[in-house]
């Protein structure tokens, strides 16, 4: 049985005396590090070094817990504006997956508060000048697959902790100026004859300065062709890119065994299985005229 904090205590004995001086307050946390803090109070409070501002027009629908400590029907309602929560970073994608955390406050004692709610943002819709994000509980992890899938392509991840590959390393990673950009999702760059075509397919690029500083598309295609390097994402990135603009690539890997080998030289953390039989092999059958020599299905993999 969880035993409540002296902050928790003090602020349940202030809430059983019947006259209140309550209120919520939000901490947001973005993957890129950004944060700020909201309150629905009249005025700004401060607690644990950070300024909890009342101008974000902050509110939220009451906490609904149901068994299997799913949390339902949570949202968080707040103001549109440059300096809390803009309309351009919100489309650009910067709050996506962003951690909340949500504290009942006594308003005029900040020590004495509870946390309510810890989780992420989930869907944001917008409208008239202001913004609805739907806020989901830390057991939403729950939901996510686990467990390894036993497949013949890699299961890993480009440079994660499975894979440990260097992606920082030479001839893996470039920065590019943007000569062209298109729907900010074509983006041509000057080609200097350093990488062969299709070297960045799959691979990641990060904008680096501009209004989309930051921001990151997995690559579907990159053609080289007259000295100009074409590259195309899966998806447009949600933000303004403009000529000029710096961008990173990270070499694309298509999670092959023969990639793996051959242009990372890193076969000895692949994580797939390459020589389980595929669907061709399972569902074929012996044949007069074919050539059975007892050898290997699987051609050589070099590495």
């Amino acid at each position: 049985m969880a035993v409540a904090s002296g902050q928790s205590q003090a602020l349940y004995a202030h809430l059983a005396e019947g006259v209140t001086t309550s209120c919520r307050c939000w901490k947001v946390v973005r993957k890129d590090g950004w944060s700020r803090g909201f309150t629905d109070h009249d005025n700004d409070l401060t607690f644990n070094g950070t300024v909890f501002r009342a101008s974000s027009g902050f509110t939220a629908s009451a906490l609904e817990v149901t068994t299997g400590l799913s949390v339902n029907n949570t949202e968080a309602v707040g103001a549109l504006s440059d300096a809390g929560i803009s309309e351009l970073d919100i489309e650009a994608g910067r709050f996506d997956g962003a951690a909340v955390t949500l504290w009942l406050v006594n308003w005029e004692a900040t020590d004495q508060r509870a946390v309510s709610f810890r989780g992420t943002i989930g869907e944001i819709s917008r409208n008239d000048g202001s913004f609805t994000a739907e806020l989901r509980g830390l057991t939403e992890q729950l939901n996510q697959p686990m467990g390894r899938v036993f497949q013949g392509a890699c299961s890993a991840k480009l440079g994660d902790s499975k894979c440990r590959f260097d992606t920082t390393g030479d001839g893996f990673v470039a920065e590019f100026t943007l000569m062209e950009v298109e729907d900010a999702r074509v983006f041509r760059v000057p080609d200097g004859g350093l990488f062969e075509n299709g070297w960045f397919e799959r691979g990641l690029l990060t904008v680096l300065d501009g209004e989309g500083g930051e921001l990151k598309g997995w690559v579907k295609n990159d053609i080289v062709a007259n000295g100009e390097r074409e590259l195309t994402l899966w998806q447009g990135l949600r933000c303004t890119i403009q000529p000029g603009d710096r961008v990173q690539l990270i070499a694309g890997c298509d999670k092959s065994a023969s990639s793996c080998a051959n242009k990372f030289g890193n076969f000895r953390n692949f994580r797939g299985c390459p020589h389980i039989p595929g669907e061709d092999w399972l569902t074929s059958y012996p044949r007069s005229g074919d050539d059975y020599d007892g050898g290997s299905i699987n051609a050589p993999i070099v590495s």
